[in-house]
C-alpha cells in the first residue's frame, strides 16, 4: 500500500469519527475523503520539486 492511500485512508476514518461526535457520519467520510485527496495532491507535488 503506498503512503498517499494510507493517507487517504486516514482521513477518512478520522472524518468518519468526528462525523460520529456531531451525528453526521457520511458528511464527516465526505470531508475526510476530499482532504485526503488535498493531501495526497500536496504531497505528490511536494515529491516532484526534489
Amino acid at each position: 500500500m503506498k503512503t498517499e492511500d494510507m493517507v487517504i485512508y486516514g482521513c477518512v476514518i478520522a472524518g468518519a469519527g468526528i462525523g460520529l461526535v456531531f451525528d453526521a457520519a457520511i458528511p464527516g467520510v465526505l470531508v475526510g475523503l476530499g482532504l485526503g485527496y488535498v493531501l495526497k495532491s500536496g504531497m505528490a507535488t511536494k515529491d516532484r520539486e526534489e
